[in-house]
């Protein structure tokens, strides 16, 4: 599944974000916010200090409405836009107190969607040259699952399960509690349905074989070397997918793309993200 920006979950996950982070931030109310006159208005824009993919939109759109659906909000840049150093990504105009109200709940989506698309696209890029597809985890940050995988999206990669309800992925313990690798496969399949496909994680070429002899869909080849990856992709060619995974970094990804697997997973491209560097600029009007 690859999420798209309007996916109806996606949506209903937008609003109950920027619900949450507002709640948190303003609580009983903004008490700074309330120093300025309420008929006080003013123009901001957000600018980037640094280079990266921009992703954000709906979360800085919802937060403007939340806070007060006066707010005017200016897109000039749109997800998976690659943005410069001192670009102005968007701009606002409203109420002083309402612009001051929203600033960090809008910056702090923008910020981390932003880093995770730029480190998404980090990854897809030194395997661009292949079919390899980059592939996120589940390690996301509790709460933020569809924001996350949505901005790697918008950074060119792809999207793995959503949750623990869209595909079977049989892992280790899964394989001890149902006995072998043949058990879980079958019990996956009679369980169904069929459109979700099972994924086992094998350790060894010898389980890659299990995996294949039971019929499963996709094997995640867990911590191989380069040796027995290149050897796993001659022994699936043809009978079962491959999906690399475990300590994937920068440096490794591209060397495990040229080996031929269809996959490679990481949870560096939503849980080693740096928040792209970026700041809100007033001007105010009367």
């Amino acid at each position: 599944m690859q999420i798209s920006s309007d996916d109806p979950k996606l949506l209903s996950a937008v609003k109950a974000n920027v619900a949450l982070a507002l709640s948190e931030d303003i609580g009983d109310g903004d008490i700074t916010a309330a120093l300025i006159e309420p008929e006080e208005t003013a123009d901001a824009r957000v600018i980037t200090r640094e280079s990266g993919v921009f992703c954000g939109t709906a979360w800085v759109l919802e937060t403007a409405r939340q806070v007060d659906p006066v707010i005017v909000v200016t897109m000039l840049v749109a997800d998976g836009d690659r943005i410069a150093p001192d670009q102005t990504l968007f701009e606002l105009s409203g109420p002083a107190r309402s612009l001051l109200t929203a600033e960090r709940t809008l910056l702090n989506f923008v910020q981390l969607l932003s880093g995770t698309a730029t480190r998404a696209h980090e990854y897809a890029q030194l395997v661009a040259h292949t079919s390899t597809r980059v592939l996120d985890t589940r390690k996301t940050i509790p709460g933020l699952r569809l924001a996350q995988k949505y901005a790697v999206s918008c950074g060119g990669g792809h999207n793995h399960r959503i949750g623990l309800f869209d595909q079977y992925l049989i892992k280790e313990n899964h394989i001890a509690a149902k006995g072998g690798i043949a058990a879980a496969v079958a019990a996956a399949k009679q369980q169904g349905p069929e459109s979700l496909r099972v994924e086992v994680e094998v350790e060894s070429l010898t389980e890659l074989d299990e995996a294949i002899q039971a019929g499963a869909d996709i094997a995640l080849i867990d911590n191989f070397t380069l040796a027995d990856t290149r050897e796993a992709v001659k022994r699936a060619r043809g009978r079962i997918e491959l999906e690399a995974s475990g300590g994937i970094t920068a440096e490794s990804i591209t060397d495990i793309a040229d080996t031929g697997v269809d996959y490679i997973s990481t949870g560096d491209v939503t849980k080693q993200v740096t928040p792209l560097d970026l700041s809100m600029l007033f001007g105010q009007r009367t």
